[in-house]
C-alpha cells in the first residue's frame, strides 16, 4: 500500500512538534546543575552553595511534590520521581539527611514504612530555590505581556501534565 503524503496541515504540525522538541532539549540543557550553578554563582546570599547544586535539591523537589499530591514521601517515591533505582535513591536520600535537609520518620499508619520529611533547613532551602528559579523565569519573561505569560503558563502546564500522564509521572509539580 503506498504511503500517504502528509497534508499541508500535518507538515505544519510536524514543524511545531520539531520546534517543541528543540525547545525541550534546550530547556533540559539550561536546567542542568552546572548551568544553574553558573547562575547561582552570581548570588552572594546563599549559605548552601554546595548543596544547592547537588542531588539533595532533586530529593527536596521530589518530597515537596509528594506533599503537594498528598502522598507519603518515601525512598521508593523519590526513586520513581527521579527515575533512578532504589539503591541510588537511598544514597541520595542519605546525603539529604546528612546535610540536615530531610529527616526520616516512622509511618504511624504502616510501621514497615519510613517517611521522608523536609526539615526546617530543607523547607528554607526549598523556598530559596523557588525564589531563585522564579527570579530567573521572571527575568526571561520580563518583556512579555501579561497575556503571553498567562498563555505560556497555561499551555506549558497542560503540556507537562499530558507528558506526565504518558510517562506515568506524578501530575503535581513544584
Amino acid at each position: 500500500m503506498p504511503r500517504k503524503r502528509p497534508s499541508g496541515e500535518q507538515v505544519h504540525q510536524d514543524e511545531h512538534v520539531k520546534a517543541v522538541e528543540r525547545a525541550m532539549v534546550a530547556i533540559r540543557r539550561s536546567q542542568t546543575r552546572r548551568a544553574l550553578n553558573r547562575l547561582a554563582e552570581g548570588r552572594d546570599d546563599t549559605d548552601d552553595s554546595g548543596v544547592v547544586g547537588g542531588s539533595a535539591v532533586d530529593v527536596l523537589d521530589a518530597i515537596e511534590a509528594a506533599e503537594h499530591a498528598a502522598t507519603p514521601a518515601t525512598v521508593s517515591g523519590v526513586a520513581a520521581a527521579l527515575n533512578v533505582d532504589q539503591p541510588r535513591a537511598s544514597k541520595l536520600v542519605a546525603a539529604a539527611v546528612e546535610a540536615g535537609l530531610v529527616r526520616r520518620e516512622a509511618d504511624q499508619a504502616d510501621g514497615r514504612r519510613t517517611l521522608l520529611v523536609r526539615t526546617e533547613r530543607g523547607n528554607a532551602l526549598s523556598e530559596e530555590l523557588h525564589q531563585f528559579r522564579r527570579s530567573i523565569f521572571a527575568t526571561v519573561m520580563a518583556d512579555w505581556t501579561d497575556a503571553d505569560r498567562a498563555a505560556f503558563a497555561r499551555l506549558l502546564t497542560r503540556f507537562v501534565e499530558s507528558l506526565a500522564g504518558m510517562t506515568g509521572r506524578a501530575r503535581h509539580h513544584t
